[in-house]
């Protein structure tokens, strides 16, 4: 047994170590090239420290040229729309499906899980038809529209917390002559407080990192968000690698402050309803 024992920890040890290694390598070696200059990053290892630690050439010119600034602006509008728009309706689906049993609300949830099983390339063409016919097509509102509705995991995170949420509450509220939409905006929405924090994780995440979207609806210069901002350091005949990884770590400071700032509401949040 004490053998047995001893085996699994060293298993469990050596996946986490693994796991960790598998996750910091590919961030140190864009660390380490982000402070190369070109001949020195092409002349040495992947894993091999820069020889100037003050190289700054590559972040500056990643910002400037990058144009990282008008990126980060396009990147919060489109951020903040989003985010508002899949809480709001994510939230009032899943304050329906749960609260309310009728006809078709299981179809309903697995109508959402559906839509995601089927790959997102194969509608694209239908999807740019519908986008240009709006007139849409190289604005800013068709990323917003495109990544305004909600998806199946934020349904899934509200019903979660939906669940742990006393029903007792709504009657209570009925009874001092309470409507559902006083229900839902008074008690129901503080109380899914974590659950909002851990969507707009989940769901800001996906939109900053996603390069897709931004390049097919959104090809004009002034309308580039941060994921295809340093496009433009990338050609046909070479690319600068060492200001592309400069831009990239200048990307991954706004994810990794809101990360390490709200992941107690992510834990809880992903974690919540699974236990009672």
């Amino acid at each position: 047994m004490r053998a047995k024992s001893l085996a699994g920890i060293t298993i469990k040890y050596v996946s986490l170590i693994l796991g960790v290694v598998a996750a910091i390598l590919p961030i140190l070696i864009v660390f380490f090239a982000a402070f190369k200059t070109g001949t020195e990053y092409t002349t040495t290892g992947p894993l091999t420290p820069p020889e100037d630690w003050t190289n700054f050439e590559n972040f500056k010119r990643a910002f400037t040229e990058g144009n990282m600034l008008t990126g980060f602006k396009n990147t919060v509008i489109i951020l903040l729309v989003s985010i508002f728009g899949t809480t709001i309706i994510g939230s009032m689906v899943a304050f329906v499906l749960n609260r309310f049993k009728f006809k078709g609300s299981k179809l309903i949830l697995g109508a959402f899980l559906l839509a995601t099983l089927i790959p997102g390339v194969t509608t694209q063409v239908a999807t740019f038809q519908i986008v240009n016919f709006l007139g849409l097509f190289n604005t800013i509102w068709a990323a917003v529209i495109l990544y305004l509705g909600t998806d199946i995991i934020a349904i899934y995170i509200f019903l979660q917390f939906m669940n742990s949420i006393s029903v007792s509450l709504d009657e209570s509220a009925m009874l001092d002559g309470a409507s559902y939409f006083t229900i839902y905006r008074k008690i129901i929405l503080p109380l899914l407080t974590p659950a909002i924090v851990t969507v707009i994780i989940v769901k800001g995440i996906n939109v900053y990192n996603d390069f897709y979207t931004p390049y097919l609806y959104m090809p004009k210069t002034e309308l580039h968000v941060i994921s295809t901002a340093l496009f433009k350091f990338k050609g046909p005949y070479g690319s600068e690698w060492e200001v592309i990884c400069a831009g990239i770590m200048l990307a991954i400071i706004p994810t990794f402050i809101a990360f390490t700032s709200l992941q107690k509401y992510i834990y809880n949040g992903l974690t919540s309803g699974s236990v009672k």
